[in-house]
């Protein structure tokens, strides 16, 4: 029985080790490529760093404003996971504690929504807010991410296990408000689900192209995806420069993950104690 377990975990670690490996390797080759020149890109596959990327940040600080896409992309990104998390969280908070006729099918409605392609109300999105005068701004890009779908179903859950009844109870038993107990009471609860939706969303904000494009005209709004997509040429791309684009927007991610990551892991360890 004990050969056994060994043997369990040892094939555990394997298939993890083998997954970080399948995750990792992209993400090194993209940074590797980034210092190599068109040919050594297309005729070798690069496992150590070349000699061009100096010429490579030439190219694409003088085809794109970096430092004006950085800024623009956060301008939407963090307006972005503040509002799906807090929104999303209080929308969840009422599907989970809150019996109310017609509950259950609006988040069984809820649900289908997410299995409709943002494509498909593209046009009509655009004609609303062409309608609204919002169109070249960024709040038509920052308007979708208010209790996100995929934000409020996993919320809920989370909310439906980690958080029992009995707490909200106490707190209305104290003379405690709804928004009160739901800002100063169960919001700290969240702390390990809410990092975990910071790291997503915030990919997902960071990373989106097609409503970006959609909704912006001017270049100085560009945020650093439409930026990093101007690097191709019409005849002829520069793959190291656009490698490198692509390595350069990938740097707040990672630093967003390290640092939501240490919240995840301190508010499991938090419960874990209390618990």
């Amino acid at each position: 029985m004990k050969h056994h377990s060994r043997c369990l975990s040892l094939l555990i670690y394997v298939l993890l080790i083998v997954l970080a490996v399948l995750c990792i390797v992209p993400l090194y080759i993209t940074f590797i490529n980034s210092t190599h020149t068109n040919i050594e890109i297309t005729r070798d596959f690069n496992l150590l760093p070349g000699n061009n990327l100096i010429a490579n940040l030439t190219e694409v600080f003088s085809k794109m404003d970096v430092v004006q896409g950085f800024i623009n992309s956060l301008k939407v990104s963090i307006p972005s996971v503040i509002v799906s998390l807090y929104f999303g969280s209080l929308t969840a908070f009422g599907f989970s504690k809150y019996a109310f006729k017609g509950r259950d099918t609006l988040f069984t409605f809820m649900l289908v929504t997410m299995m409709i392609p943002l494509q498909l109300g593209l046009i009509g999105y655009y004609y609303l807010h062409n309608f609204l005068g919002l169109l070249d701004t960024y709040i038509p890009i920052i308007i979708p991410w208010i209790a996100h779908p995929a934000t409020v179903f996993f919320m809920k859950m989370y909310i439906d296990s980690a958080i029992p009844d009995a707490l909200l109870e106490s707190a209305r038993i104290d003379g405690a408000k709804e928004f009160y107990s739901f800002n100063m009471i169960i919001l700290p609860l969240l702390t390990p689900a809410l990092a975990t939706l910071a790291i997503f969303n915030f990919v997902g904000s960071w990373n989106s192209y097609i409503m970006p494009l959609t909704i912006l005209f001017s270049k100085e709004k560009y945020t650093l995806p439409l930026l990093i997509s101007m690097l191709k040429g019409v005849y002829q791309n520069n793959y190291g420069a656009i490698y490198l684009g692509i390595s350069i927007s990938i740097i707040p991610i990672i630093i967003v993950y390290s640092f939501f990551s240490t919240k995840i892991i301190g508010g499991l360890s938090m419960g874990a104690i209390k618990g």
